[in-house]
């Protein structure tokens, strides 16, 4: 079982900056990319940011310039670094890993349960 712990959404004005937290656990035999998610009631679920293990960041370009994507591969942590941040960031924002549990298992893409980020004046 993989277990998903994300801390740091909540509100900020326009121009203001929040940072995410995801720590993933449990059941990892191994991980690969890493990232943010968001998604407005509904649309579909984009891509926001991802980081391959090597540390290769992928962003939309939306966010390009604003946003910093991090890791540790090590304690299986990615943040997000929001600046500059707009009203139209305001989207639960959901951490992926892509996951093989255990040797025997594929890979699988697993998500945490959304952080709420809002951005009003």
């Amino acid at each position: 079982q993989v277990q998903f712990v994300e801390s740091g959404g909540g509100s900020s004005h326009p121009g203001g900056s929040l940072r995410l937290f995801c720590e993933v656990s449990g059941s990892i035999f191994s991980i690969a990319a890493m990232g943010w998610y968001r998604q407005v009631p509904g649309k579909d679920r984009e891509l926001v940011a991802d980081i391959s293990t090597s540390g290769w960041p992928r962003y939309a370009d939306s966010v390009k310039g604003r946003f910093t994507i991090s890791r540790d591969s090590v304690k299986n942590m990615v943040d997000l670094q929001m600046n500059s941040l707009q009203p139209e960031d305001t989207d639960v924002y959901y951490c992926y890993a892509n996951i093989r549990p255990t040797p025997r298992q594929n890979w699988g893409d697993y998500w945490g349960q959304g952080t709420q980020v809002t951005v009003s004046s």
